[in-house]
């Protein structure tokens, strides 16, 4: 992130934000996103990665206010999210979602035209609807945008689809967008020219956006920063090329260690993220972490704080932070050795 950007106060923040779900069947409730801390400053574009079933899209979810917060808050331009009817209607206006499938998010009896105005109709938008629309489709890629009116879903290609549901979003003028996979249903080619859109939409428009996705390519290829995701909680996150080319926490290197142009053999971690209603005691990755199995951390001496006592996010270096025992030892042990 340049210095100007990480000086520009967050257009919205999380602070603490922890949802949980009821047990069911007698089984202790679901920590689904257990207290994630988070910004997302005026045209930038923060990446949210982690494997399926960490929380990435119940926090989304929670941004937009379609899933209150058990505890913390979000604020959005300096003012804490309202979530009375009213309020979410008006910020909602500001805070647009861009679904992964676009093929079930666009009803396939709306024309284009009526998929692009619906939320200029429920927001009561009293200018030229038709312009409006045009312009959206436009800047969507979708030119010359009269030529799609009143063709039908399943009359577009993939790549189609995704635009008009990104023109849908764009034709209430949001300032940011929240994007859960915004790709991941598109072929290789098409991925590249909906990822190259999102970035010159926020060079033309300043739209900020959270990307929520698994796959840390795509984080290198859109993000400013990226912040990954681990079983409800944030432990890694900072600018995308420090995390991505130095990543501090195992996780993360696991992540990294399956791209297809990683150095070495993949990672290969053990089992299944745990349950959230069963969150392990000490370091949440415990349980699956590599360098505590190899017995890095025994070396270290952490290996019983890795077992035993949880560990907040901790700024690692200048632009990154982790939550990790074995990273912080390590970056003791850095910091203290002497220049070679």
């Amino acid at each position: 992130m340049t210095g100007t950007m990480a000086d520009t106060p967050p257009l919205l923040s999380v602070e603490g934000l922890r949802i949980t779900f009821p047990g069911r069947n007698g089984a202790p409730p679901a920590r689904a996103v257990d207290g994630v801390d988070l910004d997302i400053r005026p045209g930038e574009i923060v990446a949210l990665v982690g494997e399926s079933g960490c929380g990435k899209t119940t926090l989304a979810r929670s941004l937009l206010g379609l899933v209150p917060p058990t505890a913390g808050r979000v604020t959005f331009d300096g003012a804490p999210l309202d979530y009375s009817s009213r309020a979410l209607k008006a910020y909602r206006k500001r805070v647009q979602l861009v679904l992964q499938d676009p093929s079930g998010s666009l009803n396939p009896r709306h024309t284009v035209y009526d998929a692009v105005a619906e939320g200029l109709r429920i927001h009561g938008y009293d200018g030229d609807e038709r312009a409006a629309v045009a312009e959206a489709l436009s800047r969507a890629g979708l030119r010359p945008p009269e030529r799609f009116f009143l063709r039908y879903p399943h009359e577009l290609s993939g790549g189609q689809r995704q635009r008009v549901v990104i023109a849908g979003a764009l034709v209430l003028q949001p300032e940011l967008a929240v994007a859960d996979e915004p790709v991941a249903s598109l072929d290789a080619s098409v991925r590249g020219e909906i990822l190259a859109l999102l970035l010159r939409l926020r060079t033309e428009l300043g739209l900020s956006a959270l990307v929520v996705t698994h796959d840390l390519g795509l984080a290198w290829n859109i993000a400013d920063r990226v912040a990954v995701m681990y079983l409800g909680r944030i432990v890694e996150t900072g600018e995308v090329e420090q995390v991505l080319t130095a990543p501090r926490h195992p996780y993360t290197q696991a992540l990294l260690s399956v791209l297809p142009e990683a150095p070495g053999a993949p990672v290969v971690l053990t089992g299944e993220p745990p349950d959230p209603s069963r969150i392990p005691s000490g370091c949440r990755f415990h349980v699956r972490c590599q360098i505590l199995a190899g017995g890095e951390a025994e070396r270290s001496g952490v290996a019983d704080a890795c077992r035993t006592r949880d560990l907040p996010i901790l700024t690692a270096t200048e632009t990154t932070q982790v939550a990790c025992h074995w990273a912080h030892a390590r970056a003791a042990t850095e910091a203290t050795a002497p220049p070679r």
